[in-house]
């Protein structure tokens, strides 16, 4: 009797399809390179719907900050993948981390620099001496090539959170992201008919931002859970489109849980935005980084000296095609 029944159990072992066997999800974990805001609804629905564990991951999503630089978090094993601009990331890679690209999410730059029309800045050529506010690093390549192109001398002040130095004058212009501070100034009181907005996107200087990067060795040891992951990421951001609504409630959900200041408002604005951004003029299937785009952001970053080694297209593109 014993015999027979050991017998079956190693019947029913070898016969039963591999797919009924359960396997435990891969744990993984994605880190963001800011606060939890409508710049990163996509994941954040995916995570609340589903979208990685139907894939066999279980993704814990990072928290991001001012404190926190994605390539640091993955390079040193504290997570396997992480959203980064391109330019920081082929800077990244230049410097010897070695981050690939599996997905390319954003595929339009939102960075601009904003003058109030008062100021008497009309055009590029005014602003030669210019007093402009300007973010850390990663911010500060399209707007130095910019002037580099022009010929134009400008006085870079280092740019607070805070617009009351632009609204009293000790600005000349600032910089800002479509989907972020140009509503913000907007809510200091600012009509958009009021402002002068240059967007780096029209001035080609249009570099892809928030993409999904992991290290090669990552890629190399499972692939699979990458496309997993940038799959999933892809279906979060097709639903927050979708469903705009629920989409801004998991958002908001998600920065009071984070204890990040949350105004629905000005959220509803950068959900929408970042449709303009990722869906706009993007390759199908979206998640493609065009060989174009990263080809005129690695010459951008190797004519002004902000790296002196970069990666070919294919050692650094892992993602889908067109």
């Amino acid at each position: 009797m014993f015999r027979w029944g050991m017998l079956w159990i190693v019947f029913a072992v070898l016969v039963c399809p591999v797919s009924a066997r359960s396997e435990p999800p891969r744990r993984a974990r994605l880190v963001l390179q800011w606060y939890a805001q409508a710049q990163f609804a996509g994941y954040f629905v995916a995570q609340e719907k589903g979208f990685y564990t139907k894939r066999g991951v279980d993704l814990r999503i990072v928290p991001g900050g001012a404190d926190v630089l994605p390539s640091d978090y993955i390079d040193s094993g504290k997570a396997e993948f992480g959203t980064m601009f391109l330019s920081a990331a082929i800077e990244k890679r230049g410097a010897g981390v070695k981050l690939v690209n599996i997905g390319q999410i954003v595929q339009q730059s939102a960075l601009m620099l904003v003058a109030r029309k008062s100021s008497g800045i009309t055009g590029l050529p005014d602003l030669e001496g210019a007093r402009i506010g300007m973010w850390g690093r990663q911010f500060q390549v399209q707007p130095r090539a910019l002037f580099k192109r022009l010929g134009i001398k400008v006085d870079v002040v280092q740019q607070s959170p805070s617009f009351d130095l632009f609204m009293r004058g000790g600005l000349d212009a600032v910089s800002a992201m479509w989907y972020n501070e140009y509503h913000t100034l907007m809510s200091y009181g600012l009509d958009p008919d009021e402002m002068v907005t240059f967007f780096f996107s029209e001035l080609d200087l249009d570099f892809p931002e928030d993409g999904i990067y992991c290290l090669e060795k990552t890629w190399q040891n499972d692939p699979a859970m990458c496309r997993a992951v940038l799959e999933g990421s892809l279906e979060g951001w097709r639903y927050a489109f979708a469903h705009p609504d629920e989409a801004l409630e998991i958002v908001l959900k998600r920065m009071r849980k984070q204890k990040v200041r949350a105004n629905r408002s000005h959220q509803r604005w950068m959900l929408a935005r970042m449709k303009d951004i990722i869906l706009d003029g993007a390759p199908q299937p979206i998640g493609v980084l065009r060989r174009g785009d990263f080809e005129r952001t690695k010459a951008t970053l190797l004519s002004n000296g902000f790296i002196w080694a970069a990666p070919e297209y294919k050692q650094f593109y892992k993602g889908p095609t067109q």
